[in-house]
């Protein structure tokens, strides 16, 4: 029995954990939700594909087969997902439904020295009034945004960072051993190397965070409560997200709720791009081990190419003519209906789901509250075309859902424009 359990425990560390439970939801989302039986047919998995084909999009439609794949592997069955029909219906769905990629807004080097700027003035007040829990936050959160750019880690890889495993060179820079990152299929772990820099310095944020807490082991960056406690456990991967876009909104970033855990490695990335570092050099610094993954989130400084096209149009006409005046961004007010339902019955999540939400995301857009029991809420997304308010609802839907997966709960919600009746689900 002992060596069963050993053997199990080898197994289950093969697989990162993230991986491991959206596999888990997946197959109890074919299993329950949908009503399927395992081992599956090719038939029935097609028909799972079609059934969803207009409420997911095929990058989750593809996480979904990922899932049932690995359960009849590890199970000894025949994999289904590889079927010809299978292939076709996913193929089909594609060319109906085509899904456009959403990408993490980058943090530009510009607002991060106003946010770090924001959070200096922030502990200076602190430590005059002697606030010791906005000291602790506060001097956490800018080494985990220094350390998080400068770096472009993950929102798990920074989770996964140990004293132990970090050592600082002194007047060059420090370190950082990660036992596992997302591009390490062999575990055979990851070393990184930040550099000191004479502003914004990932190193110095990170001894005054060491040095503040008394951290000699563990994980770098935790949990603080409201009364200055700080915790033995590590900051969730998912927390970091909320934790930036409140900070990015006191900080007053235009537009906090377009950000998320991937914007400081999009930020990095620009950044690097722009002073002219060659791709090659990206990746080896970052960790990149495919060109098409690095390339995917550097954004040009000139995005539109609108600097081009007006020197080229400067040069043509001599004068050019002055930029149009800035109006305020439009609003939209949407009404949303959800609805929480448990996993299955043991499930006692449904009123923390529903706080989680409400907290996280919906007091973010100006929420009224109109029934509570009947979940429906009034919200006001400011926005500044139609492209910037389908990415925000989105945004907003994906991490509605990911709450409510958290807290092991199915989420319907809708979102209809109270102008024009437009719905998003």
């Amino acid at each position: 029995m002992r060596e069963k359990s050993r053997l199990d425990q080898y197994v289950a560390a093969a697989t990162r954990d993230n991986t491991r439970r959206s596999y888990q939801r997946a197959v109890e989302h074919f299993e329950v939700q949908w009503g399927g039986y395992l081992p599956a047919t090719a038939d029935s998995v097609a028909r799972y594909l079609a059934d969803y084909a207009e409420t997911l999009t095929t990058n989750t439609l593809r996480q979904r087969l990922a899932a049932l794949a690995q359960w009849h592997i590890d199970q000894g069955f025949p994999d289904p997902t590889k079927a010809p029909v299978v292939k076709k219906v996913l193929k089909g769905i594609q060319a109906l439904h085509p899904y456009r990629e959403k990408r993490a807004k980058p943090l530009q080097i510009d607002q991060l020295e106003h946010l770090i700027a924001w959070m200096d003035r922030l502990l200076i007040t602190a430590r005059q009034n002697n606030d010791m829990p906005a000291i602790l936050k506060c001097t956490r959160d800018k080494a985990l945004v220094l350390l998080g750019f400068w770096k472009g880690f993950r929102s798990d890889e920074l989770c996964r960072l140990r004293v132990g495993q970090i050592e600082i060179v002194p007047a060059e820079g420090m370190i950082l051993h990660l036992s596992q990152t997302k591009t390490d299929h062999a575990n055979q772990g990851s070393t990184f190397k930040v550099p000191m820099l004479s502003r914004l310095c990932p190193v110095a944020a990170y001894q005054d965070w060491i040095a503040l807490a008394m951290l000699t082991e563990g994980p770098v960056f935790r949990r603080i409560n409201q009364w200055g406690h700080l915790g033995d456990k590590a900051l969730h991967p998912n927390s970091l997200v909320p934790l930036l876009r409140n900070l990015f909104r006191a900080a007053q970033l235009p537009m906090p709720n377009s950000y998320s855990g991937h914007s400081l490695r999009r930020g990095f990335a620009t950044w690097a791009n722009a002073n002219s570092w060659d791709v090659k050099m990206l990746m080896k610094y970052v960790g990149w081990k495919d060109m098409k993954s690095a390339l995917r989130y550097i954004e040009g400084n000139d995005p539109f190419a609108q600097r081009r096209i007006e020197a080229g149009l400067a040069d043509g006409a001599g004068v050019l003519l002055n930029p149009p005046s800035r109006l305020p961004p439009p609003t939209t007010v949407l009404n949303l209906r959800m609805l929480i339902e448990p996993f299955h019955k043991g499930v006692r999540g449904l009123k923390r789901a529903r706080q989680a939400i409400e907290t996280c995301c919906l007091h973010n857009l100006q929420m009224d509250i109109l029934d509570v029991q009947d979940g429906r809420y009034r919200l006001t997304i400011d926005h500044v075309s139609t492209d910037e308010l389908e990415e925000t609802i989105d945004a907003l839907l994906d991490e509605m859902r990911q709450i409510a997966n958290n807290h092991q709960c199915y989420l319907e919600a809708i979102l209809t424009d109270s102008v024009t009746g437009q719905t998003w689900s």
